[in-house]
């Protein structure tokens, strides 16, 4: 850790990648893998275009109960040391920026300004016939929705009419909307693309944390950073599999090792 402590505070610009561990540590479920399921669903079925196609209301009954549960979720010590780092170097004229694969926007929360969310945000919306994006922090999103999205394996299905799910009120359009979320099978929002790549291109330290290296096209920024001869250290709980190309490995809670690794 002292190792990499002085490497870090040489660096000028630091991005600090997240994936769902960091979340998960606020108790975020993280629907992958064993008992990461709702109902019966994994998030992989759930949230693509071809299940919001054909059934619009249960869609939205998974992501109002993903609502929901973040109005209980708060930001962890990591969340909190990350924002108290980029507000700290921003005074000593260095940049920190996050580059984030979660929607939960605990990074916000905590504090941080410099945030790009790769792959959209819970609490923004899209319609589906005119493309505007807009916060939306409504609780529930719909009066129909109220009392709807239990996990339970034997609820059932709300089978809400369509007219009755959430809809765009920009300028009369009443078009069906979604959560503005990058779906499996789709590809990230071009200027978030471009916005990230310059922020890859200007790094000189990257700190990965809490993501498994396998979602694409997130998994290869570490890598290239670490191609290019840049310092880039991973925090997990585990190894992952681009843990062998980075030149630190910080094993155990984001909790305790990103406090200790960014402090003053």
């Amino acid at each position: 850790m002292a190792a990499f402590r002085a490497e870090f505070a040489k660096s000028k610009h630091v991005v600090v990648l997240t994936g769902a561990g960091i979340s998960a540590e606020s108790g975020v479920p993280t629907f992958r893998g064993a008992g990461g399921f709702w109902r019966k669903w994994q998030a992989t079925e759930l949230a693509t275009p071809e299940a919001f196609s054909q059934n619009p209301s249960l869609v939205w009954e998974f992501y109002h109960y993903r609502r929901q549960v973040m109005l209980s979720k708060e930001p962890n010590a990591a969340h909190v040391a990350i924002a108290e780092c980029e507000a700290r170097l921003a005074k000593e004229g260095r940049r920190l920026v996050v580059i984030t694969q979660n929607i939960d926007e605990l990074h916000a929360r905590a504090g941080s300004k410099n945030v790009i969310e790769l792959h959209g945000s819970l609490f923004k919306v899209r319609c589906s016939n005119c493309g505007e994006v807009t916060v939306n922090k409504d609780n529930p999103i719909c009066r129909a929705l109220s009392g709807k999205g239990a996990p339970d394996p034997e609820a059932v299905d709300a089978r809400i009419p369509v007219d009755q799910l959430p809809r765009c009120k920009v300028g009369g359009c009443g078009g069906l909307l979604r959560p503005h979320v990058v779906w499996f099978g789709e590809q990230l929002d071009d200027r978030v693309l471009s916005q990230t790549t310059d922020e890859l291109h200007k790094c000189d330290i990257c700190l990965v944390i809490g993501t498994s290296s396998v979602v694409y096209p997130a998994a290869m920024f570490a890598p290239e950073l670490a191609m290019r001869g840049i310092t880039v250290a991973e925090f997990n709980v585990e190894e992952t599999p681009a843990t062998q190309s980075f030149g630190y490995h910080f094993q155990g809670l984001c909790g305790s090792t990103i406090p200790q690794a960014v402090a003053p």
